[in-house]
Order: C-alpha cells, then structure tokens, then sequence
C-alpha cells in the first residue's frame, strides 16, 4: 500500500484514538501480509500534516505518537468551552518540576540544596500523581533517596517529543511565563476536602473534560503563581532562576 492510499486511513485512525498514536499500533492495525513498515508510514504522516498546514488543527508528533490537536493560536477561544477555575500552582512546584526536567536523575535533597529551601511531600505527591515525574531508582546512600525523573505524560502534555526540545536555560527568563498549560486542579488536603464539603449543597453536580479535550484544546490560562518565601534565605530565587522551565509551544 503507497502512502496516498495509507494518508486517509492513518487520519482516521488518529482523529478516532484518546490518546496519541504510535507506530507499532498503526502497524497493528493492518492484516498479515499488508503491514507497512515505519518508513513508510513517516512519508504518509508527512503528507498527512501537509494537508493542515493552512488549517485551525495541526498533526503532531510528541513523546508517545501522533496526535491532532488545535493549533496555538486558536485557544483564546476554544479555551472558553470549559469554565472550570484555573488551578493555582506555587511556584515552589514549577520550580521542582523545572529541576526534575533539567536536572535529571535527581533527589528530593539535591532540589532541596539548589533552590535552598525545603520541598514539601505535597509538592512530590502532586507530580507524581499528575505523571509528570517518577521515581526512577534509589541513590546508593545512607537513607537511599528516591531518584526522580520525568515521564512520557509530561512530555506530552508539555506538546514535547523529547527532552532536547526543552528551551535551553539562557533562553528563560522567568516563570510567570508558564501561564498556559497547567490548568489541571491540585490535590485537594484533608482540611481544604472538609471545608469543601461543608459549602457545597447536595446534589451539585462538577464537570471535567477528559485528557484528550486537555491536549487537543491547548487551553491558554492565566497561572497564578504565588511566590514562595523561603525563611532564612534571601539568594533562593537567585538559585533557581537559571532553572525555571518555560512550557511554551
């Protein structure tokens, strides 16, 4: 099968899948015997991303596959089909997550020595559930510390395909400039749960997109970020301003 009979065939299988699509399945899809190989499967998806060059949606490709998505410059408005609040990250957290990206493999305390104040367990808690960060091993010392690194899930919710995207150190100047895709709800602590609770009325009902509205939307939020104030140390934002991340397409 050439690749202009294969182009509308990868184009339905990909509008239909949740989830980025990779190679290996696109294979798996065809009968024995009418299997493309990857290159050319590449040369179809080529002439299949052609094909939106001068549309709203684009074709990419990041960490686990390919995906469509809207492009950029449109989320100004799709972001307004969903009303949900932003969530408000700290910046202790994106810092973390800035380090987990750049630094990698790494340690709790050796974030803890760069930006010269504590990481709270929430903030641990809070990318690891999100699968942005995993533990990847132990380091071999007294206390053996979990060793952290990033995820495939970050990557692609970060519109990256692999680490060698991320912008180079010299080329971020400050945080507030991630204001455009973390727009998923922190963990909620046992207090914030009962006051919660407290206030709302029985039977309201909450609404949530699914990750793939999250992807392909590329919502653009303002991020509220609140700035940490590390006690005792007053060159913390000094230290880690030479390793905040910008997540900009």
């Amino acid at each position: 099968m050439d690749e202009k009979k294969l182009k509308p065939i990868l184009e339905a299988l990909i509008m239909a899948s949740s989830k980025p699509m990779n190679l290996d399945f696109m294979q798996s899809v065809f009968a024995e015997g009418e299997v493309p190989n990857k290159k050319t499967l590449r040369k179809a998806l080529k002439l299949l991303g052609a094909d939106y060059d001068k549309s709203s949606i684009e074709l990419k490709e990041v960490s686990t596959g390919f995906r469509f998505q809207v492009r950029k410059d449109f989320s100004e408005w799709v972001s307004k089909l969903w009303e949900e609040k932003p969530a408000r990250y700290s910046r202790a957290l994106l810092e973390t997550l800035s380090l987990v990206a750049y630094k990698q493999p790494i340690t709790r305390g050796e974030i803890e020595k760069i930006r010269g104040v504590s990481v709270s367990t929430q903030i641990m808690k809070t990318l690891l559930e999100r699968e942005w960060v995993t533990i990847v091993g132990h380091r071999d010392v007294p206390g053996k510390p979990a060793i952290y690194a990033s995820t495939k899930q970050f990557l692609d919710y970060f519109n990256l395909k692999s680490l060698d995207e991320l912008p180079s150190l010299v080329e971020i100047r400050d945080i507030d400039k991630i204001n455009g895709e973390l727009d998923l709800p922190e963990p909620e602590t046992e207090s914030e749960v009962g006051a919660k609770s407290t206030d709302e009325q029985p039977g309201k009902n909450h609404q949530a997109h699914g990750e793939q509205n999250e992807t392909q939307a590329e919502a653009v939020v303002n991020l509220d970020v609140e700035e940490e104030k590390p006690p005792g140390d007053a060159n913390s934002d000094a230290d880690v301003a030479e390793t905040t991340m910008a997540a900009e397409h």
